[in-house]
């Protein structure tokens, strides 16, 4: 299957631009993607965030994508296209300032405590101590965690900001590999693989298999509250904390000091 979508891929776009025809008949082939990417991003963030300014970054995203295909990469446009759509809504949003400034400032004291604490203890930091480092009581520390959903997701994107001497042909010159059906099922990031894989392993059990569902499965919460016998807004905490640990491994990895 491979072999032929890339042997397909190859001849849309082996004359290194592609014509109008071409053009629109891969935005039309990739409408359903697009929506699917901005519907699965809108989960994720309040209300006033409208989904149609997403999927309008996201059809310029796949026009950005279009005209820099490279086929010689070796890698399938699909990959391609998805990787430059997700990056055009995520560009939209900072564009947008969704995340109101106050918001902004509790997710990075949460990141912070978790990141203090994780490093101190060596281990997953309970609620309960990390309620006691922000000086809150565990009803008002799970408002928090419903607070903060919104600004928690972790993307290729995030990543790359982590990691800003990874650039984007560094990405696609690792994630190719001819002998493997989706590149980014087996992406080879270097040291950022090994990171990533030490502290979703941290993660606790109830936490790692939320990661799991939600980004490999690529389930909803509904389904995976269904699976795992909690309510969607549980599933929704257990995520929220998930990616706060994610987020301050990376913080004790890349700055190990800054929480001294």
């Amino acid at each position: 299957m491979k072999k032929t979508v890339a042997k397909k891929d190859r001849e849309k776009f082996k004359l290194g631009k592609v014509d109008k025809k071409t053009r629109d008949e891969l935005i039309i082939e990739y409408a359903p993607l697009i929506k699917y990417i901005a519907g699965k991003l809108a989960l994720k963030l309040p209300p006033n965030v409208s989904v149609d300014d997403l999927i309008s970054a996201g059809v310029m995203g796949l026009i950005d994508a279009i005209n820099k295909f490279d086929p010689a990469k070796n890698i399938q446009f699909k990959t391609y296209a998805e990787f430059r759509i997700r990056g055009a809504m995520l560009d939209e949003l900072r564009s947008l300032d969704w995340v109101p400034r106050s918001i902004r400032k509790k997710t990075a004291e949460l990141e912070k405590a978790y990141a203090k604490l994780e490093k101190e203890l060596g281990r997953p930091a309970e609620d309960e101590e990390v309620a006691k480092e922000l000086g809150l009581s565990l009803d008002e520390f799970y408002r928090l965690l419903e607070e903060t959903k919104g600004a928690t997701f972790i993307d290729i994107e995030t990543i790359r900001r982590k990691m800003p001497d990874l650039n984007e042909e560094d990405i696609f010159d690792l994630i190719a590999d001819p002998e493997q059906e989706d590149p980014f099922e087996t992406i080879q990031f270097g040291e950022l693989k090994d990171v990533l894989a030490e502290a979703i392993e941290s993660l606790p059990e109830k936490e790692r298999l939320v990661v799991a569902l939600y980004y490999y499965e690529d389930l909803t919460m509904r389904e995976i509250g269904e699976i795992m016998g909690y309510t969607e807004s549980r599933i929704s905490q257990l995520h929220t904390k998930a990616m706060m640990r994610l987020r301050a491994h990376l913080a004790n990895v890349l700055d190990p000091n800054e929480w001294s």
